[in-house]
């Protein structure tokens, strides 16, 4: 019988608290998805603990409802976080060749990402990702994987992705309070595109949009690997906040009413319809209008494309991404979502599901499941603990990097 090793992925959002898991078999690169358990998420607020007793409570539960539909036991996770503190900035790196022959080998590429990480950051900020876009030897640029050639310098451009220290702690040590250990800390944003993109969508030029309750997360891909990531603070929390002003009802019914009527596209509703709040409320007894509640919706979401067109306008990719963009996370279900996107971002657009995986769970084939199917896939790829970076703020330490940054390399090659 083939061994198998179980893999978990715990996704700590602002709405839901969701937990994979899955076992990968020796003989099968794909994780096999066994169980998941989802329960409410009170005690965060934008990615943030304000409730540490009841965000202890809510991973354990979700805990508890993987481990009894996998019928494994979850001893170790791997962590996806989320929230406006998460942010990024490009980092060069430049060492020396001075090996007998000048050949690049593995500990040069160990020794030239450390360099790239020697850049000024708040002493309140932690580096939780380290992704090499491309490195150079001597005057050739654009390489994937320098080991075995032939230089006497060699640069990196790399991807940096930092967190707040206190907000990352504090997820940590809930986790750790609900008797699991991390093996790594990944963003949600990155861990999505784990789970929707294909390789060919990577090499192409993609931008994934993981639009959550609490912010949203875009990631763009190109040749390949991350080209540009960022963290925005509007979710489709602001979505109801939002119907529940403009509409005057309390925020249960305004996401009640959001989620079985919303659309983002108001031209296609008729003027006279409504929609009876008594019907689906007992404090709120007032008719509202359905076109009313269109318009309120497709200015989020509006607001929302426009926050990633700025994006994209950074890295010169407005509109420019042959693989258009890829939308996921819960809030877009949203009705009409497809059409405004294509309309605002002047590029093609799908629905991303969750995909790179095998399993017979029903429910995850939902784009709200992106992330935690791409934590899942993300531990499959690097074995163990084998890719985990393990970063002292005042003394940075590489010694389990080395077999990270191989398979990472490595799997961006053809």
């Amino acid at each position: 019988m083939a061994k198998h090793r179980v893999i978990a992925g715990l996704d700590v959002g602002n709405s839901k608290i969701r937990v994979a898991v899955a076992v990968l078999e020796e003989d099968n690169h794909l994780p096999n998805v066994i169980g998941v358990g989802v329960s409410p998420s009170g005690g965060l607020r934008k990615g943030n603990i304000i409730d540490v007793e009841e965000t202890v409570a809510n991973i354990s539960s979700a805990l508890e409802d993987a481990e009894r539909m996998a019928g494994e036991p979850v001893h170790h996770v791997f962590l996806g976080i989320s929230g406006d503190h998460i942010a990024a900035q490009d980092s060069k790196g430049v060492i020396a060749i001075s090996h007998s022959g000048n050949e690049i080998i593995e500990d040069d590429v160990d020794r030239v990402l450390e360099a790239a990480q020697a850049v000024s950051i708040p002493n309140n900020r932690r580096i939780l990702r380290i992704i090499p876009k491309y490195f150079t030897v001597d005057e050739q640029s654009g390489i994937k994987y320098p080991v075995g050639m032939t230089g006497i310098r060699l640069e990196v451009l790399a991807h940096l992705v930092t967190g707040l220290v206190p907000a990352v702690k504090n997820v940590e040590k809930c986790v750790h309070q609900a008797g699991v250990d991390i093996n790594d800390i990944i963003p949600n944003g990155l861990a999505s595109a784990e789970a929707v993109l294909t390789k060919r969508q990577k090499e192409l030029g993609v931008v994934v949009i993981d639009v959550g309750c609490g912010g949203s997360n875009v990631s763009v891909f190109e040749e390949g690997t991350v080209l540009h990531s960022a963290s925005l603070p509007i979710g489709g929390e602001n979505v109801t906040n939002d119907i529940a002003i403009g509409l005057r009802t309390s925020i249960d019914t305004a996401e009640k009413i959001k989620i079985e009527y919303g659309s983002c596209l108001p031209e296609d509703v008729h003027d006279r319809e409504t929609i009876d709040l008594s019907l689906i409320s007992k404090i709120d007894t007032a008719t509202v209008s359905k076109k009313h509640l269109a318009e309120i919706i497709q200015a989020r979401y509006h607001e929302i494309f426009l926050m990633v067109k700025d994006e994209l306008a950074k890295v010169q990719r407005d509109g420019m991404l042959p693989a258009g963009a890829i939308l996921t996370g819960a809030a877009m279900k949203m009705p009409g979502v497809l059409d405004l996107a294509r309309e605002i971002l002047n590029l093609p657009v799908q629905i991303g599901f969750p995909g790179n995986y095998e399993g017979v769970v029903d429910k995850i084939e939902d784009p709200s499941y992106a992330s935690v199917i791409g934590l899942v896939i993300w531990g499959s790829r690097f074995q163990g603990d084998s890719y985990k970076l393990k970063i002292d703020l005042k003394n940075i330490s590489f010694d389990k990097m080395s077999q990270g940054v191989k398979n990472w390399l490595r799997g961006l090659l053809p």
